[in-house]
């Protein structure tokens, strides 16, 4: 990829020759005055990106000449998967964006029973739409070809991980093994993490139940959208 080229997402399947840009794509290429002639990459989450030039800037429409595909992935090591209390305000979406940059292979934003925020309904399927723009963009910022799934949210109690991989629950409870513990258990990984205030006592213990193991992040008290980010840190690039 060359440095500064502008990405765009599309989300149906890519293939060599004319395209005219989804709505979105097409609302960025404008903003950034693109003219025909520049060079632009593609990519469709399928894997690789696609070369392109543009060929005409309409009102409403931006026509493309779809190139060559390149095999170029920028994956993690090491697929990681976030389950977090849905943070207050604007912290999710900052959550989500750091977390696609980062390499998280999905999102699932949780209802906790201290959880602030509580989207339900058309509200909840709004908040979903949205989150998964915000990782669209980090990946057409970042250079990710693959963009994490950010699932619906849903209630701490009905959630159950996908089989497979080893489950880490961030706590604060006295004795929990520091996170490095995790470093020594090689493949897919879950991180479940709380709200402001963390999980209750009664959530940890599902949580046990349900296969994951208590790791800490430190003495510090991180914030909602800090800790989860700092485990996924260590996973993904203490592992590259």
């Amino acid at each position: 990829m060359l440095a500064g080229m502008p990405r765009f997402h599309c989300p149906e399947p890519l293939a060599a020759g004319p395209l005219l840009l989804p709505p979105g794509a097409a609302r960025h290429a404008q903003v950034l005055r693109l003219q025909p002639g520049d060079a632009i990459t593609l990519f469709d989450g399928r894997g690789g990106q696609w070369q392109a030039v543009i060929e005409r800037m309409g009102r409403s429409e931006v026509a493309v000449l779809v190139g060559a595909h390149q095999a170029v992935e920028r994956e993690a090591p090491r697929e990681v998967h976030l389950a977090v209390g849905i943070p207050a305000n604007e912290r999710m979406d900052w959550l989500v964006e750091k977390a696609s940059e980062l390499g998280a292979a999905s999102v699932q934003p949780l209802l906790a029973e201290r959880s602030v925020l509580k989207p339900n309904g058309e509200r909840a399927a709004k908040k979903q739409a949205h989150w998964q723009a915000v990782a669209v963009a980090a990946c057409e910022q970042c250079g990710r070809n693959r963009v994490p799934v950010v699932h619906a949210p849903a209630a701490l109690e009905d959630w159950q991980p996908a089989a497979g991989g080893r489950r880490w629950l961030l706590s604060l409870a006295d004795g929990a093994p520091g996170a490095a513990t995790a470093l020594s258990a090689p493949g897919p990984a879950w991180v479940l993490s709380g709200p402001e205030g963390g999980l209750t006592a009664q959530e940890e213990a599902l949580a046990l139940a349900r296969g994951f193991e208590r790791v800490s992040l430190g003495q510090r008290v991180l914030r909602a959208e800090t800790a989860p980010l700092a485990m996924l840190a260590l996973l993904t690039m203490g592992t590259a």
